[in-house]
Parts: structure tokens; C-alpha cells; sequence
């Protein structure tokens, strides 16, 4: 058995955990997550406490794989309408801005043309700052991919560190052409 899979799940205070046939949804102040589970694994809930068990349907091997995945999968989902997740970005370069507007993120990062990128429903952006974002919401998953869709517009470069980077992320530099007489 996995040793992920058979921790259990703490369910805080206003977190509900529905478990029907394969099936699990989690409702919470931040919001409602809802997943299908494998068939080799099944959820029970109990009071606070939610445990996820191997059903006995299918192979072993897969079984032990998927245990421990679901079990992680609702733990991001409990946290994730308890607290809800962040994705800190920054923009690096001279002139370079961006401005959230309601679903959506106007970014001039040194093209010809404006770039505005549409966050999936759920994904909260803001702009603290001109070269800041902060990308919230209560799934793990899609945070992560708008936060990565973003920073994939203008990935930081090697040379002079221009670009969009998450806050705190190390930018290895190269030393450029020099010049010997």
C-alpha cells in the first residue's frame, strides 16, 4: 500500500467531502471542486476525517499507483477551498508592465503588439504592482497552468534576466560575447 495514500485526510471546519460511487466533490468557502476517482480506489468519510481505501477491482500494481495519487488529488482539493492556492509572478525588463482587467491580463513585455492572456474560470489575477502578478484560486492545477501560460509568453533570458519569472525563481546567468584583442 502506499504510505500517501493510507494518511488521512483532516476535513477543517466549513469543508464538506461528498463520496458517491466514483465521484467525490469538496465544497467550501473558496468555492466547489469535484473529481472522478479510479475504480481501484474508493473514499470513505467519517466526522473530519476522510480516508482513501483500495476497492479491490483491477490489478494491484495499478491500484497501489492510483491510491496514493487520489489521495493527494483531495488533499489539494480540501486545501484548495479552505485556503485556495497562489502563483507569484514578476516581470523583469525596462518598461515592461502588465494590467488585469476583470477575466483577463494585458501584458507589454517588449513586442510590437500587446498580449492579453484569458484565465480559466475560477483563476483570479491581480497586479499589485505594474511588474506584478499574483494568480489565485481554489484548484492547484489550474493555478499552476495560468501562472505557467504566462510566464511562457516571455520566459526569462539567460543573458540580461529580461522576462517573466515567478517571484523567488533563480535565473541562471551566461556571460555574453566578450571582446579579446
Amino acid at each position: 500500500m502506499s504510505r500517501i495514500g493510507k494518511a488521512p485526510i483532516a476535513i477543517p471546519g466549513g469543508v464538506t467531502i461528498e463520496a458517491k460511487n466514483l465521484e467525490v466533490s469538496v465544497k467550501g468557502p473558496k468555492g466547489n471542486l469535484s473529481i472522478t476517482i479510479r475504480p481501484e480506489v474508493k473514499v470513505s468519510v467519517e466526522g473530519a476525517v476522510a480516508q482513501v481505501d483500495l476497492s479491490g477491482a483491477g490489478p494491484a500494481r495499478q491500484a497501489r499507483a492510483y491510491h496514493g495519487l487520489t489521495r493527494a488529488l483531495i488533499q489539494n482539493m480540501v486545501i484548495g477551498v479552505h485556503t485556495g492556492f497562489e502563483k507569484k509572478l514578476e516581470i523583469v525588463g525596462v518598461g515592461w508592465n502588465a494590467k488585469a482587467a476583470g477575466n483577463k491580463v494585458t501584458l507589454n513585455i517588449g513586442f510590437c503588439h500587446t498580449v492579453d492572456v484569458e484565465m480559466p474560470k475560477d483563476v483570479k489575477i491581480e497586479t499589485p504592482a505594474p511588474t506584478q502578478m499574483v494568480i489565485t484560486g481554489p484548484d492547484k492545477q489550474a493555478v499552476g497552468q495560468a501562472a505557467a501560460e504566462i510566464r511562457a509568453v516571455r520566459p526569462p533570458e539567460p543573458y540580461k534576466g529580461k522576462g517573466i519569472r515567478y517571484v523567488g525563481e533563480y535565473v541562471r546567468r551566461k556571460a555574453g560575447k566578450s571582446f579579446g584583442a
